[in-house]
């Protein structure tokens, strides 16, 4: 007999987006005894050498300093920790010409749990009873934000507009600001920069708009910036990180490389920090202090930032490079086909206009040719208009090697093209 759980129970234990997918893929994996597949799915990041022996040099250093006890074995303060927090006010007031202080930095369990707080704090159900929207301004983006919330009804997500270069068979996503509505309904706004899963980046000035029609009605605007410069610098196009006024400016440290001990960064005016402390402090006291000790050393000396931009960056972008290439070379050039524009993150976006199937058939077909990617239907949580466009992308990651990313592009172009040949 299953046990009996409540509204909120229900909804918390089920699994949304991706994590479903993942469920098929690890079974697709485990059955296909003596079957090689290209696995171009995973949002694991690449366990770079020079990432490893960094973490591993700082762990190293922790475990033969004085302050090893105080670390691993007491609790902390829910803020976080201090030598982290005062790491991140001196090297982000050093490198953008800020005025943080601690009571700017909020340090949480990754980034995921940050956004947990702030959608429930700030999105749902006033005392009043008054529903308070979580606003996406452009769809599609980060599969984890459909979880989030406890009320569903709360997410809502904007259609984008479309810039698309047919001749070069390139596209990309911009916020429709003729349809976005921010208002006194709304709780928060949430977006990624660079965006998981497309590799979009909104612009300086599209970020300050949108921060500009929240800023009346004192609403947060929280930007993922958990594939962002300084670290991991995952941005192959220029971006500037905006701070102040209502924005949250939220970072993980899961791409550069410790995704194993959850360490998200919250940096905003001290309002909306103690907020989100306060929600912290009741769901899990803090986080890992381990993880934030060794993070503060790094980012007091300035290997991680330098890191970042050396080896995590050219790494991920030669990737991609190899994505396009590999497309531009294989796909037939008569087929209505469109890779997102490789702006930044760890991954590569693929529509196909007017799809003869969905994104789920074309990911079992794919699945028959050894190559497995994630259907691009899990990416529009919050979208509730009718659009077929979902269900006509895929994302690849950019985590294989370069002869399994070409194998798979060459293996794709085949399907692709005696897909819209068929017509189903």
């Amino acid at each position: 007999m299953n046990p009996a759980l409540t509204q909120f129970g229900d909804k918390m234990s089920h699994l949304t987006g991706v994590r479903a997918i993942m469920k098929d893929i690890k079974e697709t994996l485990q059955a296909g005894v003596g079957q090689q597949y290209i696995n171009l799915s995973p949002g694991n990041p690449v366990i770079l050498p020079e990432v490893e022996e960094l973490w591993r040099e700082y762990t190293t250093e922790l475990l033969n300093g004085q302050d090893f006890g105080n670390v691993v074995c007491r609790y902390g303060d829910s803020q976080g920790y201090e030598p982290l927090i005062e790491a991140v006010v001196n090297f982000f007031n050093q490198r953008y010409n800020l005025n943080l202080t601690n009571r700017n930095i909020l340090i949480t369990p990754g980034s995921q749990s940050l956004y947990f707080y702030a959608t429930n704090a700030f999105g749902g159900y006033t005392s009043s009873g008054k529903l308070k929207q979580i606003v996406l301004p452009l769809s599609p983006d980060y599969t984890g934000y459909g979880g989030l919330t406890l009320f569903p009804e709360a997410l809502f997500a904007y259609k984008p507009a479309l810039d698309i270069d047919t001749a070069g068979h390139t596209f990309k996503y911009r916020p429709d600001f003729s349809k976005l509505n921010i208002d006194e309904s709304t709780g928060c706004v949430l977006f990624s920069r660079p965006c998981n899963p497309t590799g979009n980046v909104l612009t300086d000035d599209e970020v300050r708009k949108i921060a500009a029609l929240a800023e009346p009605y004192d609403i947060p605007v929280l930007i993922d910036s958990a594939y962002a410069p300084p670290f991991p610098a995952l941005n192959f196009t220029e971006m500037t990180p905006i701070f102040g006024g209502n924005i949250i400016h939220c970072m993980s440290l899961s791409k550069v490389g410790l995704p194993g001990e959850r360490i998200g960064i919250a940096i905003g005016e001290e309002k909306y920090i103690n907020v989100l402390e306060s929600f912290q402090t009741n769901m899990c006291i803090h986080s890992s202090r381990y993880g934030q000790a060794i993070a503060a050393r790094a980012i007091e000396t300035g290997m991680l930032a330098d890191i970042a931009t050396s080896v995590i960056r050219p790494y991920y972008q030669k990737k991609f490079t190899v994505v396009e290439s590999t497309l531009d070379e294989a796909m037939p050039k008569d087929l209505p086909w469109f890779l997102h524009r490789g702006e930044g993150a760890i991954f590569a976006w693929i529509w196909f206009e007017d799809l003869p199937i969905t994104d789920w058939e074309l990911y079992q077909q794919l699945k028959q040719v050894g190559v497995i990617v994630v259907p691009g239907s899990s990416f529009f949580p919050g979208l509730r208009e009718d659009w077929k466009h979902k269900q006509e992308c895929i994302r690849i990651s950019l985590t294989a090697t370069d002869e399994d990313i070409e194998t798979g592009m060459r293996r794709l172009a085949k399907v692709i093209q005696d897909v819209y040949k068929r017509g189903n």
